[in-house]
Formats: C-alpha cells, structure tokens, sequence
C-alpha cells in the first residue's frame, strides 16, 4: 500500500523575471488572481486535497506572502467595529488556512535550480512522499489537481508528474514525456521527460506542467546531483535530471489532469487568468461581457468603469 502523502513544498523563491517590473518591489506569489494571490489558490488546493504540511521555500523580498497568512487579530477587530463584518471573515478564512495547512517558511539555501527548493524542504522527511506545487500555476478543477495526482500515487505508489495535452508546436515551451504504456482514466507509465523538444522530434503530445508527486528515491537523486554539483559548482539542480536518472532504472508516471491550466508566470497568460477569473465572478463577468460587446459605454449610458466600480463594491470571492 502507497504511503499516504501528507506533506507538500511551493517553491517560491524566483524573482520573477518574466513579469518586470511589475515584481520587482511584489512577489510574483502575491500577484492576484480574482480577489486572491496566486500562491493562496496553491494553499487552497492543497488544503483541499488533505495536506496538512506545506513548506514555502523563500528567499529574500518574499516577506510579503508571510505577512499574508500571518494572523492580524487587530485588522480583524477593526473590521467588526467599523460593521465589515464580510470582510473580516474574508481575512479570518486566510488565516484558518494557513492553520489547516500548518504552514512553514523555510530560505533556500543551495545551488540555483528548482531542485533545490525540494531538497531543502525534504530534510527530516524521512523516507515520506510529498507534493511539488509551483506557484504560478492556478487550476480550475471539478477534483483539485493536487488530489488527481495523490490518487495517481496511491495507485502506483511511484513517482508521478502533473500532464496536460499539448499542441506539438508549442513543445518548445515545456518538457515533453515519453510514454511507454497508457493504463487508462488519464494514468501514463513514462520513460523520460525531455526538456523543450523541437516539435518534429516531440516524443508525444503531453506537456509535463506544474505538480509533482516526489519519493524519498529522487531525493536520493537529486542529493546525489548536488554532491556532483558541489565538485565542479556548475550548472543548476533540476527536479527533471533527478526524475529521468530515476525513470531509466524504474517505473515513472505521469497523469494527464483533468481541469483547466492557467499559467501565471508570463505577462500574457497572467492577463488571461484575471480575465477568466473576472469572467467566472457573478458581478465582474456581466460588466466585462458588457465592456467587450459594448466598448465603455454601455446600452443605458453608464460608464463601463463606473459600474465595474460598483460591482467591486460587493466583493466576493471567486
């Protein structure tokens, strides 16, 4: 029987280069999304899925997602004096999160790389299995992608990668898996993971994206990296070299998730989720159909902005 996994790592310790200047003073983790920041739907989803441990790797100028799901008992307090009594149950929900989360912050320390995060959060877990979420990722999902993949794991009890069907020429923008054998209801056994393939040369129309499930046998991979790093103190620490060394002596899979992807790491695909957020929130949606159909004045002659003005009055979470 697969070890019940329990514990997660977000890596949120880049500087978010593809998004300057915006992030250059907010970390791209507390961009938002809707009414929230990006990395609260990643806490979501987890919590969601049962995780009861998440490590934050950081690093400097990142105070600000601390502060985020730290409590603010006095900030509540206000609140309900002043009658926001929504709102402050709005900010006392975060910190229940974060509670049920039991959220810990760790600095990363190592080699450049985004195995390293995972190393660094791995110290003290023992032989236990644990998520890998980026933060930049939001996903829309009947089942939380987190729980698709923990459901992979428990029946497979390896390794396994978060997948998305893909269009072949766009294999430059990601790692590409190789698969081997298809078990079905989305489940792929796979034998490596190439890293932005040329479209021709793709090995299938999967694109590996953000989430995996990690045993105790790729961290022992990527300490084994690191010590070859700590020789000659070149290149990076990748999460990937870890999994393909480890898919080429024993069974890897990936599971094609179910739900819809939103990358929030690049300008353009960050504007496309704020948009299909704003488009799902009852009040947000009406007013930007209105605005693409109508331009900024609408049929009855108010302005697009004034009523999207009175729309954000009655917030509500997405």
């Amino acid at each position: 029987m697969a070890q019940a996994i329990r514990r997660a790592v977000i890596p949120a310790a880049g500087i978010g280069s593809r998004l300057l200047p915006l992030t250059k003073a907010i970390p791209k983790e507390m961009l938002p999304v809707g009414d929230r920041p990006v990395i609260e739907h990643t806490v979501r989803e987890l919590v969601a899925s049962g995780i009861t441990d998440i490590t934050i790797v950081v690093s400097g100028g990142k105070d600000l997602i601390q502060q985020h799901f730290r409590p603010n008992p006095a900030l509540i307090d206000q609140l309900h004096a002043e009658n926001k009594h929504a709102y402050a149950k709005a900010v006392a929900d975060v910190v229940e999160l974060a509670r049920a989360g039991h959220i810990t912050y760790l600095d990363q320390q190592g080699p450049y790389g985004n195995g390293t995060p995972v190393l660094n959060a791995s110290r003290g877990s023992g032989d236990e299995p644990m998520l890998v979420l980026w933060p930049d990722d939001v996903f829309v999902a009947k089942v939380p992608r987190a729980q698709q993949l923990i459901a992979a794991y428990e029946k497979t009890g390896c390794p396994v990668l978060a997948l998305m069907p893909m269009d072949r020429e766009n294999s430059r923008r990601y790692g590409v898996p190789e698969v081997n054998e298809d078990l079905g209801d989305g489940l792929l056994r796979i034998s490596s993971l190439v890293e932005k393939p040329e479209p021709g040369s793709a090995p299938s129309d999967f694109a590996a994206i953000g989430g995996y499930v990690v045993t105790a046998a790729i961290i022992e991979e990527l300490e084994a990296i690191t010590r070859r790093w700590e020789q000659h103190q070149t290149g990076e620490i990748y999460l990937t070299d870890a999994i393909n060394t480890y898919a080429a002596k024993r069974a890897v899979y990936g599971q094609v998730i179910a739900g819809r992807w939103y990358d929030t790491g690049n300008p353009t695909d960050y504007l496309v989720a704020q948009f299909a957020s704003a488009l799902a929130h009852p009040e947000y949606g009406p007013v930007l159909r209105d605005l693409v159909e109508n331009g900024d004045e609408g049929p009855s002659g108010d302005s697009s902005r004034e009523r999207a003005s009175t729309a954000a009055d009655g917030l509500r979470s997405v």
